[in-house]
């Protein structure tokens, strides 16, 4: 009987992560013996070929919360369809408590417009023509969220036409 040795590479060292660190922000809590200190850290894990991930870590030090916030984006990675000018299909929008944005593919060579957690969440997801805008909350985390909720949600043309039953010989056709 001959075992087989099992792949010593981890589902980590497969794909090239990169991290990027958004924002850290000192907290506090009020206990009996006064107050306790605590940092945040939210971080945006992707690949830069289609898949991301935004997650938070908190812990006493920054560095705990650093290695927290990338254990926790890498269970909420979602895949996200690219054009061949690596934009996105369609235009979307995207809700996470009171943010919402709003991005719309763009022309090739236009690049990423978009500020704050939008940005890096569509740079690391390897979006490389794209508009955004944030509207009605500047929290960072939502909005890193709702980004999140709107490429969760995009569907290419080749997704519509299977939900709806059809094949391409016939949109071929009607035109």
């Amino acid at each position: 009987m001959i075992m087989k040795k099992k792949n010593s590479r981890s589902k980590d060292q497969d794909t090239n992560w990169e991290e990027r660190v958004v924002q850290v922000k000192r907290v506090t809590k009020v206990v009996k013996g006064g107050k306790k200190l605590s940092f945040r850290a939210i971080l945006v894990v992707g690949n830069e070929s289609g898949q991301v991930g935004v997650g938070v870590g908190k812990a006493s030090d920054v560095i705990g919360a650093v290695k927290k916030g990338v254990v926790d984006a890498k269970k909420h990675l979602i895949h996200v369809p690219l054009t061949k000018s690596y934009s996105i299909p369609h235009p979307i929008d995207g809700i996470s408590g009171a943010a919402k944005i709003i991005i719309r593919p763009s022309a090739t060579g236009s690049g990423v417009i978009a500020g704050g957690s939008i940005r890096t969440v569509l740079e690391l997801a390897g979006v490389k023509n794209i508009l955004a805008k944030q509207l009605r909350s500047s929290n960072t985390l939502n909005n890193a969220r709702a980004v999140l909720n709107a490429l969760a949600n995009l569907r290419t043309f080749k997704q519509t036409i299977q939900n709806r039953d059809m094949n391409v010989e016939y949109l071929d056709r009607i035109e």
